[in-house]
């Protein structure tokens, strides 16, 4: 079959003789994964001549602008997503900016100094930057799509780690880098609107059958890959939808459900089988799965989470969500909040109604026994998972939020030990902090401080102790330790931990015999399969917690090898 692609960076259109996927039972797929490798190889070609972009005076023309923000007191008001969608014309001049560098180090991925810039997926951005700003909706889409499985969930909470490392950012420009993030939603939300999203069934299907175990990014991301390969492939997750953490760990106004029951739809459509409230290792049997598959991938996450080991925890009322003595864990506080505003908006879109936050705060009382109206409320914890909890709070018409964390305050601007284009350890202060200091006058952060002491009255909590700490080095070790006369009392009614996690809950990996490395994840013999060579693992149950991105990139990767176990 021959088909004619409009390729952005070349003289007007060239013919490639290729078969698109309904063709695999034509041609075979070793053909066509080869004709695909040569039409990616002739494109990568044509780049590393340099061709020009469509405007190679782009980043001079056009100042950098970001998706614009609903005001934060505006956005407290509910739960939705707050970014408008940025014109068409004004998008494309974003894209513009992109200068096809001949060393693009936004799609590096490379480690400095213990950190990785770049992205982790090698996402093609000039091409797809370039098909932007030309309107090519479609191409942008295609190149996209080739490295990136679920661009809607990453141009939404991913950090831009390709931001960080444009060259545009790089001190001698000093123009700001080329706004990648939001083009990336931008050519994924347009292929949704106009249709180019379609289900793609594979017309062969090889036999072979693969139990995915956790609907999270990395098993999302596995199970599509194997799909498209041709494979069968059943996803077990033990709660009542899929996604993970993108599902009931981010919050609905960084990542509308709606988008990501859109993508769970899609992989239906396509072929992906999906089994709900199916806890393996507990209700569900590891047994039954291993011998039923050719192949299993354990992707469920890390969300074993670290512990707070305060003076006075033990004297708390113990409820069945850990509310009752009003500290829990940030991680079971998101779900429960999420599950609040999915099933109150659900239930009042039947009347053509919108859930406001007090409905959504009533529910979250009365079904999960946490009241957040009119509280004080205390995080420990000042990474992504806090700011959420803290935006989170404010909508739930928290009377205070006070955001505790043990590191120092990271400076403004780059250090001389920390230069472009490494990861830029500098202040960020996101949206729940923003959202702080609108309604409280203030930011919510304390740095250099932790908790030492939990107080409480008949079981639940009333305020805490805390103490500035700092790292010193003693005896060639690096420890924390408490400066002395700083301790200070604050008044506390829900106290959430959000300091990181220790591993991946150990239940799973038991039930299928897998060891456990000293990090509490999933051990690996070569890159991704475990010491039994028909089980895999993927994303934070095997690399620990870690971003969005990187667990999408390892359900990818893993798929490919448990692909080459399957077709040796």
């Amino acid at each position: 079959m021959r088909i004619s692609v409009q390729l952005p960076l070349f003289f007007s259109h060239i013919d490639i003789w290729a078969p698109n996927r309904d063709n695999i039972s034509i041609y075979g797929k070793d053909a066509v994964d080869n004709i695909l490798k040569f039409r990616d190889f002739v494109c990568g070609v044509f780049f590393l001549r340099g061709l020009k972009m469509g405007k190679p005076t782009g980043f001079m023309d056009y100042q950098r602008m970001e998706n614009g923000s609903f005001e934060p007191l505006q956005r407290i008001k509910n739960f939705k997503e707050f970014h408008p969608v940025m014109e068409d014309e004004k998008r494309r001049e974003q894209a513009a900016r992109c200068m096809n560098c001949g060393v693009p180090m936004c799609q590096s991925a490379i480690k400095l100094a213990g950190m990785v810039t770049g992205c982790p997926l090698h996402n093609y951005i000039p091409e797809w930057n370039d098909a932007l700003f030309r309107g090519q909706y479609d191409m942008a889409a295609w190149r996209l799509l080739k490295t990136s499985s679920f661009p809607e969930f990453t141009g939404r909470v991913c950090p831009a780690l390709c931001e960080k490392a444009c060259n545009c950012g790089n001190p001698v420009c000093n123009d700001g880098p080329v706004t990648v993030h939001d083009n990336e939603l931008y050519i994924i939300e347009k292929a949704f609107e106009s249709g180019y999203m379609k289900p793609e069934i594979p017309a062969v299907r090889s036999g072979k059958k693969i139990a995915v175990v956790g609907a999270g990014p990395a098993g999302l991301a596995c199970a599509d890959w194997l799909n498209r390969r041709g494979h069968n492939v059943t996803v077990y997750e033990r709660e009542d939808k899929a996604g993970g953490l993108l599902m009931y760990g981010i919050p609905n106004m960084k990542l509308e459900k709606k988008i990501v029951d859109r993508r769970i739809q899609l992989m239906k459509a396509e072929g992906v089988d999906f089994v709900f409230n199916a806890d393996v290792g507990r209700g569900a049997s590891a047994e039954h799965i291993l011998n039923e598959f050719d192949a299993v991938a354990l992707c469920c996450g890390a969300k074993k989470a670290r512990a707070l080991t305060a003076e006075g925890i033990k004297d708390l009322a113990k409820g069945k969500q850990g509310a009752e003595g009003g500290l829990m864990f940030a991680v079971d506080f998101l779900k429960a909040v999420t599950k609040c505003v999915i099933a109150t908006s659900e239930a009042l879109e039947k009347v053509s109604m919108e859930a406001d936050n007090k409905q959504i705060s009533l529910m979250l009382s009365q079904q999960y026994g946490i009241d957040v109206e009119g509280k004080n409320v205390i995080i420990v914890g000042g990474g992504d998972t806090g700011n959420d909890c803290c935006g989170s709070s404010i909508r739930l018409g928290a009377a205070g939020v006070t955001q505790i964390e043990m590191m120092p305050c990271p400076p403004v601007e780059r250090t001389p030990d920390n230069p472009w284009p490494q990861w830029p350890k500098t202040l960020k202060t996101d949206y729940g902090a923003q959202e702080s200091i609108a309604k409280f006058g203030h930011d919510p952060r304390v740095y250099e401080t932790t908790v030492k002491e939990v107080i409480s009255e008949n079981g639940h909590i009333t305020a805490v102790k805390t103490i500035e700490v700092e790292f010193k080095t003693i005896d060639g070790k690096r420890q924390l330790v408490e400066r002395q006369g700083t301790e200070k009392t604050l008044p506390c009614d829900l106290l959430l931990v959000a300091a990181g996690f220790v591993g991946c809950e150990e239940y799973t990996a038991q039930a299928f015999d897998v060891e456990l490395g000293p990090r509490g994840t999933v051990s690996t013999q070569a890159s991704y399969v475990t010491n039994n060579p028909k089980i895999f693992t993927a994303g934070d149950m095997h690399r620990g917690q870690s971003l969005v991105v990187w667990a999408i990139s390892e359900g990818r990767e893993c798929a490919r090898e448990i692909d080459d176990f399957l077709m040796k």
